[in-house]
């Protein structure tokens, strides 16, 4: 049999497929197990809201047509919350979508790509892909150095990715550190500002007041894209659906790259909705408020540091290699995230869920560390 690897662009040759967490049914068969707790993957523990699903019912005669190709109602919701114009909004299949859209206009073979250490695991795979050159810079306490960003930036760069808040770190940056960051970066490097967890860090409940709004800087920064999406707060990670902001002429090239009909029907239909439901928002974050301090307190009760974290997840330290207590939280039903694959062996990533879910969580903790 040829070896197809070696037929393969050198980018992708040198790729290791993206990991998601470990799925419930896998889990279940492996282990024998019956009650599952799945705390890896960030997902909103209260689920869509009600809203969003009825949307979802009333679109289900409907899947022999294709779906609007432009997202015509959904772009024109998004605008007037966000006070923009549709025709600078860019929709994706999840905001991963966008992040591959901007890679692809902008960056061709052996141009620059910068991102910090502990960064979303996204940024350097569609880097590569694409026969980009990956510059990862050095995190400093666990975040995004800026200054050593600026510092990496030649005249092959085309691209930076930042996260705020980042993942998987939940390290945040202020809007005094991020305006004066974007103010250094020459108009024709894009800067692509990712903030799949908006909704948790921008809450005032959650205590961070100086956490920046991406869409209020992109008057005055012509060369930021800024991406969100439905899979975290909204609820609707099962569906894949996000979104770009940006200047119209940054929109109308990543319009370009963008496969038709990549959003599907009933993803458009309960984004829509849940644009509506803003209370199933407060309430997603006043639960996650709540039960990121129990986690806080429990990792405290246990002498096990954490990072502070502005998402909907949070970052501890074993002191040594986490992966056999990873193994040990599966075979009690509990599932979170290793993250050796972001430099961090000593660390497990831990989603915040209900009140009931995240005591069963420090329960088998606390038995396992015993």
């Amino acid at each position: 049999m040829n070896n197809y690897c070696e037929l393969a662009v050198p980018g992708v040759q040198s790729l290791t497929p993206y990991q998601p967490g470990k799925p419930i049914d896998e889990l279940k068969r492996e282990y024998g197990l019956q009650k599952i707790i799945k705390l890896a993957s960030n997902e909103n523990p209260l689920g869509p809201s009600p809203m969003a699903i009825d949307a979802i019912k009333s679109q289900l005669n409907e899947l022999a047509r294709y779906p609007d190709g432009n997202g015509f109602e959904l772009k024109k919701k998004l605008a007037l919350i966000h006070n923009l114009q549709p025709s600078q909004i860019t929709l994706g299949n999840g905001s991963n979508d966008i992040l591959e859209f901007v890679a692809r206009t902008f960056v061709s073979a052996n141009d620059e790509v910068i991102f910090s250490q502990h960064a979303f695991a996204v940024y350097p795979l569609v880097t590569q892909a694409i026969g980009g050159t990956i510059c990862e810079v050095p995190a400093k306490d666990w975040g995004h150095d800026l200054a050593a960003m600026l510092d990496r930036i030649t005249d092959q760069t085309r691209l930076i990715f930042i996260a705020n808040p980042n993942n998987p770190t939940g390290t945040w940056l202020t809007k005094d550190e991020l305006t004066d960051f974007l103010r250094k970066i020459p108009k024709t490097i894009i800067v692509v500002l990712d903030e799949a967890y908006f909704e948790y860090a921008h809450s005032t409940e959650m205590g961070f007041s100086e956490y920046p709004n991406g869409m209020d800087l992109l008057a005055d920064f012509e060369n930021l894209v800024v991406t969100r999406t439905f899979s975290k707060a909204y609820g609707l990670a099962g569906l894949r659906v996000g979104y770009g902001v940006s200047n119209i002429g940054i929109a109308d090239l990543l319009n370009r790259v963008r496969q038709p009909f990549n959003v599907n029907s009933l993803a458009l239909a309960a984004a829509t909705a849940a644009l509506d439901d803003q209370d199933h928002i407060s309430k997603s974050v006043l639960l996650n408020k709540q039960e990121m301090q129990a986690l806080i307190n429990a990792f405290s009760a246990l002498n096990l540091s954490y990072i502070p974290s502005a998402g909907n997840f949070i970052c501890f330290d074993l002191g040594y290699d986490a992966a056999p207590i990873y193994i040990e939280l599966l075979k009690q039903g509990v599932i979170v995230r290793p993250v050796a694959n972001y430099s961090m062996p000593n660390h497990l990533r831990v989603t915040v869920g209900t009140a009931a879910e995240n005591k069963i969580f420090i329960n088998a903790l606390n038995q396992i560390l015993k």
